[in-house]
């Protein structure tokens, strides 16, 4: 199999983390309110907790939880009392509903120091390939 890069801010590329955030979504069942794909520079997404809180993931440092401040559809979302829940950019997301439980208690892998796992800038290190994994999974 041929190894297949995607164009850089290219509609596929930008769509490319919704289905692994979809996914985190349908883990989180109930606890989700709504959820939104934020804008690029770099890529994200917001789920809005039915506790008022969020979860943001970006392309550079993962996931991060905190009280939800502001943002909407097309906006980075502004939080306060940030956690960053740890495990890596792309936890799995049966991992997603722990690591948030354990962010909310201030234990396990999660941090108020924000990871950086890469640059939204280096547009050919692979990271679009581990992207790729998750929608092939919805596609299949």
């Amino acid at each position: 199999m041929a190894i297949r890069h995607v164009e850089p801010y290219t509609d596929e590329w930008l769509q490319q983390p919704i289905s692994y955030v979809r996914q985190v979504v349908d883990q989180l069942g109930a606890e989700v309110a709504d959820w939104w794909e934020g804008p690029c520079d770099p890529r994200d997404a917001t789920v809005k907790l039915a506790d008022g809180s969020a979860l943001v993931w970006d392309e550079e440092s993962g996931w991060r939880l905190g009280a939800f401040v502001a943002g909407g559809r097309g906006s980075h979302t502004e939080l306060t009392g940030v956690r960053y829940l740890g495990n890596g950019l792309l936890p799995r997301p049966e991992r997603v509903p722990e690591a948030l439980t354990d962010a909310r208690a201030g234990v396990g892998a999660s941090t108020a120091w924000r990871p950086c796992y890469r640059s939204h800038r280096n547009c050919r290190d692979g990271f679009d390939l581990a992207l790729a994994f998750y929608t092939r999974l919805v596609d299949a």
